[in-house]
This record gives structure tokens, C-alpha cells and sequence, in this order.
């Protein structure tokens, strides 16, 4: 059983920033590499979840990671609130046209869990309708792992309520940081409590385990989660396909030659 308030969100003892940097930039090279072979390959795909509360660095953790992949080898999507049309279909109908195909890498910046956290704790659904979402959604995870070969990490971006204080401010009064100012995010920041008890039972309820990341600090939060993504990428059977038999050049140029 996972309890938040118990899990640091600080990097251990014994790990500098000058040393985390340069081993980032060496993981960066590696997981560019082997996602360029999982897209070449297209045996697999990856579905990347990034959660968090405000300022936690969802997009930033996105930046530093991938930041040395091909863009065409990996895409993101950002889930917002739902439009009209998506608020017609059940919840998870705009999340599975968003999953990746086989030789594709998806990063979710929040994800399906947000329509059992931010509408569980304004309690605009019951707990009943918690219950059949999280099955549902244990069932939809299922699903992209055995029916398309995908494999899903999950992380929870491990803030304390101390250092999102701090962001949040910094969005006020460093000015180039203003564009990123939200009161909506203040707001939020008022059901804290309540978010971290949801947090964690949708984590304790998950069939596929989460990874818990921490995040107080950048420079270590970037170089855990990379050193997760390399781990999952060198647990998948990574080849590059070779043609087998090889066609004849010849017959290729044909009239040309």
C-alpha cells in the first residue's frame, strides 16, 4: 500500500546536480536510440502517463527527457477539459483514439485519471461512478498491453505542498514567467488534501503499478524518470528489422539501369 505522505520528494543523499546533469545527458543519447529502433522496429509502443499536481513539471520532465528523440518518432497530448463533444461519449472515448500505435511513443500530460481526480474531489461524480471508471480504466490499460503489445508506465510526480507554493509564486514575480500564471491553479491548490487521498487510492487501485517520482528538485526528477524510460526500454525485445530475403538490386533498377 502506497502512502504519498511518506515518499520523499527529494533526491537521496549521495547525488550531485553536476552528476545527475551528465548522466541525463548520456541517458538522453541512449533513449533516443532505442525509441528510434522501437519505431523502426513497429512491434511496439509505449504510452507514457504524466501526473501531477500544478507545477509539478509535467511538460518539463517531457523536455529534458525526449529531448535528443526525433519528433517524428514521439508525440504528446496535453488532456484539457473535455469539449461538448467529448462530454456526449463516455470518459474514455477521447483517450483511446489518442493511444499509440505499434512503433509509436505517446506521453500523456494528465491522462484518463483525471476524470477520477479533479471530479472526485469537486465530488461532481459519486463514489460509485469512481468505482466503475477506475475498473474501466484497469480494463482499457489491460487492453493496449495484451491486444497492441503496448506497455504503459505511469508516474505520479511526487510534489510537496511546500515547493508547488514556491512555483506558483515564481509565476507571479519573475515576469518571464507570467504567461504561466493561472488562478485556477491557486484554487486547486486549496483542495490539496483531498487531491493526495485521491491520488492515492487511484494508485493503490491501479492493476498496472505506478511509478513514483521525485520531484521537488528538476535536476534529479529529470534524470529519475529518464533512468525509469531507459529501464523500460531495454525490458522490451528492441531489434532492428532487416530484410530477410534480400531483393535483388537488379531487378529493382529494371529498365533504369
Amino acid at each position: 500500500m502506497i502512502k504519498i505522505n511518506e515518499l520523499s520528494t527529494l533526491p537521496p543523499d549521495g547525488i550531485s546536480k553536476e552528476e545527475a546533469k551528465k548522466e541525463l545527458f548520456e541517458l538522453n543519447d541512449q533513449i533516443a536510440e532505442k525509441i528510434g529502433i522501437l519505431h523502426a522496429q513497429k512491434k511496439h509502443s509505449l504510452l507514457i502517463v504524466f501526473q501531477g499536481m500544478d507545477s509539478s513539471g509535467k511538460d518539463g520532465a517531457t523536455k529534458k527527457v525526449f529531448r535528443k528523440c526525433s519528433q517524428s518518432h514521439i508525440s504528446t497530448y496535453s488532456f484539457k477539459k473535455p469539449s461538448d463533444l467529448e462530454f456526449a461519449h463516455d470518459f474514455l472515448w477521447r483517450v483511446h483514439k489518442q493511444a499509440p500505435a505499434k512503433g509509436e511513443v505517446k506521453i500523456f500530460i494528465r491522462s484518463h485519471y483525471e476524470d477520477v481526480l479533479i471530479q472526485r474531489v469537486h465530488k461532481w461524480i459519486d463514489e460509485d461512478r469512481v468505482t466503475s471508471r477506475i475498473e474501466a480504466i484497469n480494463a482499457f490499460e489491460k487492453n493496449l498491453q495484451n491486444d497492441n503489445n503496448t506497455t504503459v508506465v505511469k508516474f505520479f510526480l511526487n510534489l510537496s505542498k511546500e515547493r508547488q507554493l514556491e512555483k506558483l509564486t515564481e509565476r507571479i514575480e519573475v515576469a518571464e514567467k507570467n504567461w504561466k500564471h493561472n488562478d485556477g491553479d491557486w484554487k486547486e491548490r486549496k483542495y490539496w488534501d483531498e487531491y493526495m487521498r485521491c491520488y492515492e487510492d487511484a494508485i493503490n487501485r491501479s492493476e498496472i503499478p505506478w511509478i513514483i517520482a521525485p520531484v521537488d528538485k528538476r535536476w534529479y526528477r529529470n534524470l529519475f524518470i529518464a533512468r525509469e524510460i531507459n529501464k523500460v526500454l531495454d525490458s522490451l525485445d528492441l531489434q532492428l528489422p532487416y530484410l530477410d530475403p534480400k531483393p535483388d538490386i537488379n531487378q529493382l533498377l529494371g529498365s533504369d539501369s
